[in-house]
């Protein structure tokens, strides 16, 4: 009995030692992504999420606008139009939309409000309907769309304009209250 009193005590000891050791993988905390990372990363998964959701409200004739209308202006050829175009073209969607967030974080990302993301995507429904949309032909203008197409395309551009928005918002004031500074958050 006492010995195994002894050999408990001996097993304390030896956690509070390897508890001081920093040079132990268990001591080690995880280094914090960068900012830039988390608006890369919210960037890039919106993108490849929401152009899915794209795909599949096309797929169920939701809405006439095919996904791979993105190589419109430079691709030709049957790939466009075949399993490897999709990918593809999800994987630009993207990469785009590493840029959308970053706009974002450059412009809005104080703003705590959801509505904030939901303007932010009408806006890019905006731009691409009627500014962009001569860059893809079979897309036409904004009057020409369909009732479907036009309100699926809403809603997904504001559902997405949601998801970059509130995630960029919500890590920089989870950022500022972790600083405890409303001053800007170093990057």
């Amino acid at each position: 009995m006492a010995e195994e009193k002894g050999q408990h005590e001996k097993v304390q000891e030896g956690s509070a030692e390897s508890k001081k050791d920093p040079g132990l993988e268990q001591n080690q905390s995880e280094k914090p992504l960068s900012f830039a990372a988390l608006v890369v990363i919210t960037g890039f998964m919106g993108g490849i999420f929401w152009s899915a959701i794209a795909y599949l409200c096309y797929y169920f004739s939701f809405t006439k606008i095919e996904p791979t209308v993105i190589f419109e202006p430079w691709a030709a050829g049957d790939w466009v139009d075949k399993w490897i175009g999709m990918v593809l073209a999800i994987l630009a969607y993207g990469i785009i939309s590493i840029g959308v967030a970053f706009v974002y974080y450059a412009i809005l990302r104080r703003f705590k409000s959801m509505w904030v993301g939901a303007a932010y995507g009408v806006a890019l429904f905006l731009l691409f309907f009627l500014v962009l949309y001569p860059l893809f032909p079979s897309i036409g203008s904004l009057m020409k769309i369909g009732v479907d197409t036009f309100v699926t395309s809403l809603c997904l551009y504001i559902l997405y304009g949601v998801f970059i928005g509130y995630s960029i918002s919500y890590e920089e004031n989870e950022l500022r209250a972790k600083h405890g500074s409303t001053d800007q958050v170093s990057q």
